[in-house]
């Protein structure tokens, strides 16, 4: 009778997406190297919940339309779950399981007392109008009220969502409450408890941690050639940060394709063209590129703050890179990431690369709890301080046991969730 109910369980379940096969094939390829229980193993290989909503929401010219939500807590283990809201047209329950397993190493790799969580709803957010938007909210966030809270789920922005979304988020939820509680969510507006400093933190740390590679492989980031696929709030800062530590950026891009300038961009301007325009559609300089062309260039940093799987078997043989940094989650196959090693090239795994939204939305949490508040430069040095520890335990896990900087940052996460799984051990 067991070997029927394993054999059900080992069936394609209903957030079984390539995205999500990603995410388990990288944590098989690192459990073997983390030193736990295979019971508590198996355990961490499936969300503890998986949440499909319906979200009916009146639109501008009177129909009435129905959109699927999504929300996925992986694991709850280490404390509350953390996870984005993205809107997007091809969310789906697998994407959002993917990401929040990653999103559970990521919180144990950095040392935060959070779990993995991930959500969405499925929607073309560049079509609706912002009252459409608020209403969208709203509803999403009402229909998740029995399952999130400041000590549950803690929502913040991703894709297609900002400070505003989380503001209609806090504030639905708080009129539930019948007070402010400005701790269910992060990444709002600092007028109502947001942080300073949140709103850059991804893409700032993305830099802080190529920095720091730089360093351990005897490279000047300044004399460094970048090229920045995506320009968004993660891509954008970081093409910034990057240009202001005197590295020359030669290529971005977003939704309206690429623009290079072997001379170095001047990305300053670019970003306030793209605030005021929406893309990067119409600079007026450089040389227009595509997104494929973008990739291929030559150069010594590829940061990669686009979406999941843009480096794949067919265009990583092609890389003309010495660096690849994940800005975004999952942008590189498991056949892509093959080729990456076999070449030699040494990839900064996102759940470690793009850890500073999350790092700094728990800052924005433990000040909203406290109600004390800390300024920039304190914030930055607490996200440089925890980012170059993760940083220098994973590189060194990784030299110790041959293993690559993806599988080490993996393992480091692994041991610490397993660890305190065992320790509480299962109810009932």
């Amino acid at each position: 009778m067991a070997s029927t109910h394993e054999a059900h369980l080992h069936e394609p379940l209903e957030w079984d997406t390539p995205l999500f096969r990603t995410a388990i094939a990288q944590y098989d390829q690192a459990v073997p190297h983390a030193d736990i229980d295979p019971g508590v193993a198996e355990r961490l290989r499936y969300p503890e919940r998986s949440i499909i909503v319906s979200c009916p929401v009146r639109l501008d010219d009177g129909r009435r339309v129905v959109f699927p939500g999504y929300r996925v807590q992986h694991s709850s283990t280490m404390g509350p779950t953390k996870g984005g809201i993205r809107y997007d047209a091809e969310v789906t329950l697998g994407e959002c399981a993917a990401l929040a397993v990653w999103m559970t190493w990521k919180c144990a790799l950095l040392r935060l007392p959070y779990g993995g969580a991930k959500g969405g709803v499925r929607c073309s957010p560049r079509e609706m109008s912002t009252d459409e938007l608020e209403r969208l909210t709203r509803r999403y966030t009402s229909e998740l009220l029995p399952f999130i809270g400041p000590q549950e789920d803690i929502p913040a922005p991703d894709m297609a969502t900002n400070e505003q979304t989380m503001a209609w988020m806090m504030d639905t939820y708080s009129m539930q409450r019948g007070h402010a509680v400005p701790e269910i969510v992060t990444g709002k507006p600092i007028s109502i408890g947001g942080s300073v400093f949140r709103h850059e933190a991804t893409g700032a740390g993305v830099v802080m941690t190529i920095a720091r590679a730089c360093e351990r492989l005897g490279w000047r980031l300044s004399e460094q050639r970048c090229v920045v696929q995506g320009f968004g709030n993660v891509g954008g800062i970081a093409a910034l940060e990057l240009a202001e530590r005197g590295a020359t950026v030669i290529a971005v891009s977003d939704v309206s394709g690429g623009v290079l300038d072997p001379a170095g961009l001047d990305i300053a301007t670019m970003g306030e063209y793209a605030r005021e325009h929406g893309s990067l559609e119409g600079w007026p300089s450089g040389t227009r590129i595509t997104n494929d062309e973008l990739l291929e260039l030559e150069c010594d940093i590829l940061v990669l703050a686009a979406r999941e799987n843009q480096v794949t078997l067919l265009n990583a043989p092609r890389l003309r890179c010495k660096l690849v940094a994940e800005g975004a989650n999952g942008p590189i196959s498991l056949e892509g990431d093959i080729v990456l090693r076999e070449r030699e090239i040494p990839v900064l795994p996102d759940i470690l690369t793009n850890a500073g939204g999350v790092t700094v939305s728990y800052f924005e949490w433990v000040q909203d709890l406290g109600r004390l508040f800390w300024g920039r430069d304190e914030i930055r040095a607490k996200l440089a301080e925890k980012l170059n520890d993760a940083f220098d335990r994973v590189w060194e896990l990784a030299a110790e046991k041959d293993l690559t900087l993806r599988t080490s940052a993996l393992v480091a996460g692994i041991r610490d969730v397993g660890a305190a799984l065992e320790a509480r051990g299962l109810y009932p």
